[in-house]
């Protein structure tokens, strides 16, 4: 509800823009109460704690946690002076050789005099995992990602040692948190017949939640917390965010947006911003917020990505800013500054300049307020009408349609960065043999065959750039490069990239392959054994039907027709 909100009821309301935010903050709130539920996935500790680092420090950590019912301590060095282990631990020497998991479901090995071991297997309890982890070894195994929940480690800075071991005895128990993602499959361009494209979901998550299955990847609902880069990177919505979804997040936008209008406010400026550390600074500042600044708020700064910011340009912001704080997780800041420069490049190809979308980066609440205030918005343009839906491209689609149509300098098409999700494919006509090779693992069907003719079509608009076609091309002839034709007909019409002539049967005149891959295959089999009789090669330039003809006379046999009554 808008009245469990500190911040809304803390933004002033002054002026006819404070007046207009408040209204619209409060639609926006009213839409989001009917988002669709996010299904939820659970956790299960009975409290097994995995305790590693110096000996020493371990043993006192696992003194500590006494409330704990199993103690298991890896020492990764002995102590200088030997000491008592607390009663009812387990103490290990060794090096550790392989973590990963999450709570409830660890698993660890460590190199140990007696090799390498399990060291679930000291549990005598039933269970083959670890439902904890105290990590103190001066550099964490797990360091440099998001720690996944359940794992602690004092020495990455995110938590301190007394933290760790007053949070750790409350993870006992049964624990729910949302699934946070939606996977298509069928949408996916991560791999088609074991080559792999596209690994921008893998590249995006800072948990390392996301794995690849060879033609599809695999999400880990236990590992993910919901950061949304990996649908926010996405080229064809094959992950959606789900915390909200991505149609009620564009609903909750169009009725903030709408409502401003309507209540007497001229040029929203949205701020998206993190439920976490963003709105603690928005709390912390909000009497000092410009009036015009309307914020929203998500679980994640990185769920919303390119579609909803330019979505809501077109619903009728000035302009969309997304508040990164210290806190951010580098492969989030990477993301956004990344899809900000494709939305840079969009907006400049249109004229509505490139700053209408910012990242702000600031290092402190009071640098926030200083940045809003620097702020000129341009005037937002005639407010679409259209809904949102779960549809990625199509959304982008829509909002780029309406942005260009409403642009003061609208261009035809315009360059996009590398890793943009829009774009078009050559083909070298001298090398192409039209072998489709392409067209069978396009995951967008953006090429596709010419049915009846031998040709290479392409659909700009279904181009997700992902690259498969140049990995599988055998003759290194198609290419692909980052751009927008922002005419929508132009770019969903097919467009002919090669075709040649058929070659006819020499036999019984039936079209079956091009001359160029017939006069490849005559020439690459010229030397070989099998083919010095003439009779051999002439088969080369068949059918498939006369070829086979040809065999069984040349053997003294009667070909039988498929289909004719003697067969």
């Amino acid at each position: 509800m808008l009245s469990d909100n500190p911040l809304n009821q803390l933004l002033t309301r002054t002026g006819p823009e404070g007046q207009a935010r408040h209204a619209a903050l409060a639609a926006a709130a009213a839409r989001l109460e009917r988002a669709e539920p996010t299904p939820l996935v659970g956790y299960a500790s009975r409290g097994a704690v995995l305790i590693i680092g110096p000996e020493a420090e371990a043993l006192d950590a696992a003194g500590r946690l006494a409330g704990l019912p199993r103690r298991v301590v890896l020492a990764t060095a002995p102590a200088a002076e030997g000491g008592g282990v607390p009663e009812e631990v387990i103490c290990l020497h060794g090096r550790l050789a392989g973590l990963a998991g999450h709570l409830g479901g660890f698993s660890a090995t460590a190199e140990t005099t007696a090799g390498v071991q399990d060291l679930t297997a000291v549990l005598d309890d039933g269970h083959n995992a670890f439902d904890l982890v105290l990590d103190l070894q001066p550099e964490p195994a797990l360091a440099g990602r998001v720690a996944p929940p359940g794992y602690y480690a004092p020495a990455t800075g995110a938590t301190t040692l007394e933290a760790a071991l007053d949070e750790l005895p409350g993870l006992v128990g049964e624990f729910e948190k949302p699934t946070y993602f939606h996977y298509d499959p069928g949408l996916c361009a991560h791999g088609r017949r074991g080559v792999t494209a596209c690994t921008r979901c893998i590249d995006a998550c800072p948990t390392r939640a996301i794995a690849s299955l060879g033609d599809q990847v695999a999400v880990d609902p236990h590992l993910c917390q919901g950061f949304g880069t990996c649908a926010s990177a996405c080229p064809s919505g094959a992950i959606r965010y789900s915390q909200p979804s991505l149609q009620d997040s564009l609903e909750a936008l169009r009725a903030l947006l709408w409502t401003y209008r309507e209540a007497g406010g001229a040029t929203p400026r949205l701020l998206i911003h993190d439920r976490g550390e963003g709105l603690e600074w928005l709390t912390a500042t909000a009497a000092e917020l410009p009036e015009s600044v309307v914020p929203f708020a998500v679980e994640e700064a990185g769920s919303l990505g390119l579609e909803a910011w330019l979505g809501a340009l077109a619903y009728g912001a000035a302009e969309v800013m997304v508040l990164l704080t210290p806190a951010t997780a580098p492969l989030v800041r990477a993301e956004m500054e990344r899809q900000a420069g494709v939305a840079g490049a969009l907006l400049e190809g249109m004229g509505h300049g490139a700053d209408r979308v910012r990242i702000m980066t600031p290092v402190s609440a009071e640098g926030l307020v200083e940045a809003l205030g620097e702020g000129v918005a341009m005037a937002p343009v005639s407010a679409a009408a259209y809904r949102g839906t779960n549809s990625k491209r199509e959304m982008a689609f829509w909002a780029l349609d309406h942005l260009h149509g409403n642009a003061p300098e609208p261009r035809p098409l315009t360059s996009l960065p590398a890793g943009a999700p829009f774009g078009t494919a050559q083909v070298d006509a001298q090398s192409c043999t039209l072998c489709l090779s392409c067209v069978s693992v396009c995951p967008g069907r953006a090429l596709q065959d010419g049915y009846d003719r031998p040709q290479l079509n392409f659909i700009e608009a279904n181009c997700l750039q992902c690259g498969m076609c140049t990995r599988v091309c055998p003759e290194d002839a198609i290419w692909i490069s980052p751009r927008l034709l922002f005419d929508p007909q132009a770019r969903s019409r097919p467009r002919v990239l090669h075709e040649e002539e058929p070659f006819h049967c020499v036999s019984c005149g039936k079209p079956f392959a091009t001359r160029k891959v017939v006069d490849r295959m005559t020439e690459k089999l010229r030397g070989h054994w099998m083919y010095q009789d003439g009779r051999a090669m002439a088969r080369l330039q068949m059918c498939e039907d006369c070829r086979v003809r040809s065999l069984f006379e040349e053997q003294g046999g009667q070909f039988i027709t498929p289909g004719s009554p003697s067969a």
